[in-house]
């Protein structure tokens, strides 16, 4: 598989995609039309077409996936295929209901470059779980493509020591998933991503991630380590 995992698709004071884009170029290669999923958000259209213009920049072309058996013959078709950002719920609900989680699962497995970002990164991972969003919809099943074997939490934040909100923070989040569920979290800060491929895990990226595991303390990954050993089948 050849993976491109973002934890966001816009960083603050750049534009769409803007600050990954020199990898994901690097991650399509030779390669020129890309089948874009939108069904993390509500208007399809409008977001094809924001995602279209930008990959235009770059001589790349863009067709919608649509939750349909035209969506299905795309997505077969397809040289590559990026699942954007959104409501997590929603796109996996969306995906089930189509039967097109199945497709694209097949075809990442058979080896098309598949590119993430937040919600579209959340699904990759076993199931939604660590996902950050709200359920508006119910999906009729929280697995979700299982692409790698571990969970990731896209938009990862920090605690702050000086904030007066006595909320859980997400680093408290993770510990109680944890507390029911066994397998690595990886907290990727904005800014970076998962490299998959062959084998090998690179975090890429400026910020760096925060790594989860159970009965262990979050520990610190600093961009471009090699993370394979994530790749493990979880036991138990």
């Amino acid at each position: 598989m050849k993976l491109l995992l973002l934890s966001n698709s816009t960083n603050h004071g750049s534009g769409y995609l803007d600050h990954a884009m020199e990898a994901v170029l690097a991650w399509l290669g030779p390669l020129r039309r890309i089948a874009f999923v939108p069904f993390a958000l509500h208007d399809h259209g409008g977001y094809v077409a924001r995602v279209g213009a930008r990959f235009a920049r770059e001589g790349v072309e863009v067709e919608g996936v649509t939750a349909d058996p035209a969506g299905t013959a795309l997505l077969d078709a397809a040289e590559a295929v990026f699942v954007g950002g959104g409501n997590t719920f929603r796109l996996l609900d969306r995906l089930h209901r189509s039967g097109l989680l199945e497709v694209i699962e097949r075809r990442a497995r058979a080896g098309i470059p598949y590119l993430g970002a937040s919600a579209g990164t959340n699904i990759a991972a076993p199931t939604l779980k660590t996902t950050n969003d709200m359920p508006i919809v119910e999906p009729p099943s929280f697995e979700a493509l299982g692409l790698v074997p571990f969970q990731i939490n896209p938009h990862y934040v920090d605690p702050d020591p000086a904030s007066t909100h006595m909320g859980e923070t997400r680093e408290q989040r993770l510990r109680e998933f944890l507390e029911e569920n066994d397998g690595p979290v990886v907290g990727l800060r904005e800014g970076t991503w998962l490299a998959v491929e062959g084998g090998r895990v690179r975090l890429g990226g400026p910020a760096g991630a925060r790594l989860f595991r159970r009965n262990a303390e979050p520990a610190e990954v600093a961009s471009g380590t090699d993370l394979d050993w994530l790749l493990a089948p979880i036991s138990g």
